[in-house]
């Protein structure tokens, strides 16, 4: 492997971590607005939310990271996943950015609240909270299902940075993960409810171990990998003659 593919692999898996640390944090903080339909009405958390959407804005920025720092690597391996991935990562990105925007105009209506009908106000307030909610959905949703899932474990079997079977669980957990948003918007279960959070839990393994993963070991040497996209081709890989 060469200096550029592992200082490559460190940042990827870096973002990749980046997107843990500040995406679950800032969910959290959410709380008291998600929580409360009648917040618009009340004293607020508004630092506390304000904190949470910086925290999602910097999840957007390392989710973007990812896509930009992989793709000159993967355009050389794979050209279209490569810009498949990168367009995916953009889209779930431009989705959360909505749902802050929902969030933050929470905080502007309760700012003018005062005086204001409570239940026109409470029924703004849960509208822009709904939005959220379906961002929420379609972003970390499936996009993540999508892009981090199938796309980025296909792109990694399909061009040998990984070990098969890593790659492969990839492809798996993106597929439960698209089960698990798909079951949430037909209503077979509430949005972010028991079963749809058990269905994510591959995925987050998945991302948590591919970040820790590229930070330690990084990308397959090109000898490596150009052996198990062979297998994964159905190509046997060229046996050196002996002696």
């Amino acid at each position: 492997m060469t200096t550029s593919d592992r200082s490559t692999a460190r940042l990827v898996g870096w973002l990749f971590i980046g997107t843990f640390v500040f995406s679950i944090p800032g969910l959290l903080l959410y709380g008291p607005l998600l929580d409360h339909p009648d917040y618009v009405l009340g004293a607020g958390h508004d630092t506390r939310i304000t904190a949470g959407a910086f925290l999602e804005i910097l999840t957007a920025i390392c989710n973007i990271g990812t896509a930009v720092a992989l793709y000159p690597l993967a355009r050389r391996l794979s050209p279209r996943l490569a810009i498949g991935y990168v367009a995916v990562r953009i889209l779930e990105s431009t989705v959360i950015v909505a749902g802050i925007v929902s969030v933050l105009s929470v905080l502007t209506l309760r700012e003018q609240s005062a005086g204001a009908d409570p239940e026109t106000f409470t029924v703004a307030g849960q509208a822009l909270v709904a939005f959220h909610d379906w961002t929420f959905l379609l972003g970390p949703g499936f996009c993540a299902a999508i892009g981090n899932g199938l796309l980025l474990g296909f792109l990694m079997s399909r061009t040998g940075l990984l070990p098969q079977r890593l790659a492969a669980f990839g492809i798996l957990a993106g597929g439960f993960a698209f089960i698990a948003a798909t079951g949430a918007l037909f209503d077979v279960y509430d949005r972010q409810s028991g079963p749809q959070l058990l269905l994510t839990v591959p995925e987050m393994i998945w991302e948590a171990t591919f970040g820790i993963y590229l930070i330690v070991r990084g990308f397959a040497p090109p000898a490596v990998r150009e052996r198990r996209a062979g297998r994964e081709r159905g190509v046997s890989a060229p046996v050196a003659a002996a002696g």
